[in-house]
């Protein structure tokens, strides 16, 4: 196989086509367009879908791509590493990090990752939902309990947990009586299982409050709004100074934040020591870690 050619035709299938693929890089569109005919003529396959306006890769071209693109990674950085003589992390760094963690903590860890590689160019960009590693161009996904998935690998560096937290002003309710809560997500009434150093109890909430962010729900229950679920890493603070009470542990409620990469990619530099920063963030992974991390 041609590897100029298959170069080539990864350049335009990343890019999502030809022009687009010589714009960026600067190498002439027929050129381009030479090299993917001459290998779909060289395996015998149709690579691209090509329609007036689109250019859409083909089953047999994904699958050619997802198994490619890491590997010409690998070679382009072992090939730099020989020549520099050290194979010390450089180059782009793309990870997607959940909306709490990048609004906590992701800032403090990008700018000390940065300060310890120079030649690391870092992308963090905030996402709860599930992208698409390969798809996507992301060298590293940060997911909370993320589901099983053959196609990745990784390690758990923080571990947290949900408390249901409330103002001192706020009453704890008895009996079956609801108490008034604030939630992210739906807005119907919820019954809570939650353990205390004692006991297990229910807890009915009615809410009054529905937030997108747990940030939001942490400032409203702070203002006395009514109880919420949030972690412990995130009230801890609030917890040893008062300003917020510990009405029990959500049972069940574990938490892992996993640090996700590609199976079939050998680890990069960058990633490497990315993961290694991290350890040295997070060395137990406790929840009262990430809350020293955070701050007040």
């Amino acid at each position: 196989m041609d590897l100029v050619a298959l170069t080539d035709f990864n350049l335009v299938a990343r890019h999502g086509g030809f022009g687009k693929a010589a714009r960026t890089t600067g190498r002439p569109k027929a050129t381009l367009s030479r090299r993917v005919t001459e290998l779909e003529a060289a395996l015998q396959l149709r690579l691209f879908e090509r329609g007036t306006r689109n250019l859409k890769l083909t089953e047999e071209g994904r699958a050619l791509y997802e198994r490619t693109a890491a590997l010409l990674t690998e070679l382009d950085e072992t090939a730099a590493a020989i020549t520099s003589g050290a194979g010390k992390p450089r180059g782009r760094l793309r990870i997607s990090s959940p909306l709490l963690l990048s609004q906590t903590a992701m800032g403090k860890i990008a700018a000390g990752f940065a300060l310890k590689y120079p030649d690391v160019r870092l992308e963090i960009t905030t996402e709860d939902r599930a992208v698409d590693m390969i798809e996507e161009g992301y060298d590293l996904v940060i997911r909370v309990n993320p589901h099983p998935d053959e196609s990745l690998v990784g390690r758990a560096f923080l571990h947290d947990r949900l408390v249901v937290v409330a103002s001192p002003e706020l009453p704890r309710p008895a009996g079956d009586l609801p108490a008034p809560g604030v939630v992210r997500g739906g807005g119907n009434p919820q019954t809570w299982n939650v353990m205390t150093s004692k006991e297990s109890a229910k807890i009915r909430i009615e809410p009054v409050l529905v937030l997108s962010s747990l940030i939001m729900v942490r400032d409203a229950v702070r203002a006395g709004v009514g109880a919420a679920r949030l972690p412990i890493s995130l009230v801890s603070h609030d917890l040893a100074d008062g300003t917020l009470l510990h009405w029990g542990d959500i049972e069940g409620s574990k938490i892992a934040l996993w640090a996700l990469y590609p199976s079939r990619r050998l680890l990069s530099a960058r990633v490497s020591a990315f993961l290694d920063f991290l350890k040295q963030a997070f060395p137990n992974g406790t929840p009262d870690e990430l809350a020293a991390y955070i701050g007040r």
